[in-house]
């Protein structure tokens, strides 16, 4: 008997790590060519614009980078005066982040060329193609636990499923 074979080709967790790695590197050459931004510099930037204020453990969280990765990313983005460090009242150990007018303004640039990216990205697929994946994706992460917060559409998306 044969020892049986992983084809990675067609294992969809190897797909899927693919696929979001090219779609990430795509994405990067954005934010890169316009501010010079490092790919956990921007998830930092990106997190602290949707949020407000964070702490560089909910940036890790909401991200999935590692403790290094945020806390270069905040010294980077510091460096630069995009963002403020405030240390927590009860506890010295803890930071809270929070972007400066000139962070915020970098941030605001940016969304219209992450929405136009996605839009983009999306517009590569029919109708019928893009309703499946953002579903699909939805249901996996619902599944895998990994979904932080549902939009108003995907929660009309988890209502309809029951």
């Amino acid at each position: 008997m044969e020892p049986e074979i992983l084809e990675l080709e067609s294992f969809l967790p190897y797909r899927l790590y693919r696929l979001a790695d090219a779609v990430s590197r795509e994405f990067s050459r954005i934010y890169k060519d316009s501010h010079g931004l490092t790919r956990p510099e921007w998830r930092t930037l990106s997190g602290l614009g949707q949020r407000g204020t964070m702490t560089a453990t909910e940036l890790g969280e909401q991200s999935a980078m590692h403790k290094t990765k945020v806390s270069r990313a905040v010294a980077e983005l510091e460096r630069r005066r995009w963002l403020t460090r405030t240390p927590d009242e009860n506890d010295r150990r803890v930071e809270h982040l929070t972007l400066t007018k000139a962070g915020l303004a970098a941030y605001r640039e940016m969304v219209p060329l992450a929405k136009a990216f996605e839009q983009a990205l999306l517009a590569k697929l029919g109708a019928d193609e893009r309703a499946a994946i953002v579903k699909g994706v939805l249901s996996l992460e619902i599944a895998l636990g990994t979904r932080q917060r549902l939009s108003p559409g995907e929660c009309k998306t988890v209502a309809a499923k029951g």
